[in-house]
């Protein structure tokens, strides 16, 4: 095996195993610091509940997230020693910038959250809920930055030897590709919470047992689901995929299956690539919509692969599949929350097992969306590491030989499955206690949610 080859395996494997570890941190953070004002604003005893449980599985969600994530940053030192002494000065400032501002404000604070609320007021107990909120997006924002730089180097000037230069911190951080990126990521990151909510709340609400907080953990999830779902496909994913047609136009013929130019160029709904013949198997086409989507004519011309040289093309099988289980699963995610919200509308959710059913069994597939979103971005971007600038075959290590990397990639498999069994059973074990037996402070009214419910 190719040492790149094994170089990358090991990098995706280690980054996708972390990202599903912020996908939950980042979807929990607003329900958290949501409930944490209601209970400081109306006094409802189940608020303080609810917000203490969901801040207990986002601790489990921010812990193995830094376990999984410190191997990362290492990799760019023994395996990715070619790119990091080339693009250093650029990325080392917004991944800096994470650490400091970011990660330590969103531990100090969650610190806060788990072991002083008989320390603290009430107010600095929320505004510690709103804070790790605020550092949990933070956190991904500047690393979204550095992918976006990638995808589409700005503020930057080649120095001497061909060290890339970071010239415009500003451009690097406020790139109007990492804002539109960072957006649909964050919002990919609500529909997961959403989904988690209501699906813990289908959960108590199937099981007949602690309904008040299974009917509002549903509600509210339900709700949030539907709006982030939307939002993940306009404007985030539109104005997403607008940049990508701008800036990296094969990624959207490998995207789209897009062999061939086309005026008014067709959606692949569903179809096989097959590479060697230039073609899409067994294709189900919406005419002329891809030209529409991508140029806002129906006639516009798309280039497709064959337009460039095939050194250039990206893993087209893989970068296709990847996208369209991504808008797959996105369609579902927006018929099954408006068809939860119709339902709640009606006052029938609670007492419909099959909607609450599919609440339940939707909450690992929006994970597998995102990973999916994930797999199009950086795969889509190769043979690049730095999109124009840098190849990925010319990033590597030259003093990591393939065993080496082999044998680590066998450790991080056998560690990493011990941490999700780890993250599985205390994440379980916190569910099956369930929010009911947290006790509310001294002081807050018997009053709750069930008088809402």
């Amino acid at each position: 095996m190719d040492v790149v080859l094994a170089d990358r395996l090991q990098f995706a494997f280690t980054i996708m195993f972390h990202y599903l570890f912020p996908i939950g941190t980042m979807g929990i953070a607003p329900f958290i610091a949501w409930y944490n004002f209601r209970a400081l604003t109306t006094g409802d005893r189940l608020c303080f509940q609810a917000a203490r449980f969901w801040t207990k599985i986002f601790a489990v969600n921010f812990a193995i997230g830094v376990v999984t994530g410190i191997p990362m940053e290492f990799q760019f030192g023994t395996n990715w020693a070619a790119f990091s002494a080339k693009t250093g000065s650029v990325i080392g400032q917004p991944l800096m910038m994470e650490g400091v501002y970011a990660f330590f404000l969103e531990s100090v604070f969650l610190g806060v959250l788990l072991y002083g609320r008989e320390r603290v007021s009430p107010a600095l107990y929320t505004a510690s809920a709103i804070v790790v909120w605020l550092g949990a997006w933070l956190s991904g924002f500047f690393i979204v930055v550095v992918d976006a730089w990638m995808q589409h180097p700005v503020g930057y000037s080649i120095g001497p030897g061909g060290r890339i230069q970071l010239r415009d911190l500003a451009a690097l951080v406020f790139s109007p590709f990492a804002a539109w990126q960072f957006a649909h990521v964050v919002t990919g990151a609500i529909v997961a919470g959403g989904f988690i909510l209501a699906g813990v709340g289908a959960y108590y609400l199937l099981a007949k047992r602690d309904v008040e907080f299974g009917r509002e953990f549903v509600r509210t999830g339900v709700l949030a689901a539907l709006v982030s779902s939307a939002l993940v496909i306009f404007p985030t994913g539109d104005r997403n995929s607008d940049n990508v047609t701008a800036y990296q136009p094969i990624k959207l013929a490998a995207m789209e299956g897009l062999f061939k130019s086309r005026h008014g160029a067709p959606l692949a709904i569903i179809g096989m690539p097959d590479v060697a013949g230039r073609t899409l198997i067994d294709p189900v086409f919406a005419p002329d919509l891809l030209s529409f989507l991508a140029y806002g004519n129906f006639r516009a011309n798309v280039a497709g692969l064959t337009s460039y040289a095939t050194a250039l093309w990206p893993p087209v099988e893989l970068t296709y599949y990847a996208y369209h289980v991504m808008v797959g699963l996105g369609t579902i995610f927006i018929a099954v929350a408006a068809g939860a919200a119709f339902l709640l509308w009606r006052r029938r959710l609670f007492a419909t097992p099959l909607a609450l059913w599919a609440l339940l069994l939707i909450m690992p597939f929006p994970y597998i969306a995102s990973e999916a979103g994930w797999v199009v971005a950086e795969v889509g971007r190769q043979p690049w590491i730095v999109y124009g600038l840098m190849k990925t075959q010319t990033a590597a290590s030259p003093n990591v030989v393939t065993g080496e990397t082999i044998f680590t990639l066998i450790g991080f498999v056998g560690m990493y499955f011990l941490l999700g069994v780890l993250f599985l059973f205390l994440t379980l074990r916190e569910i099956g206690i369930g929010p009911a037996d947290e006790p509310a402070p001294g002081g807050v009214p018997a009053a709750g949610l069930g008088a809402e419910a």
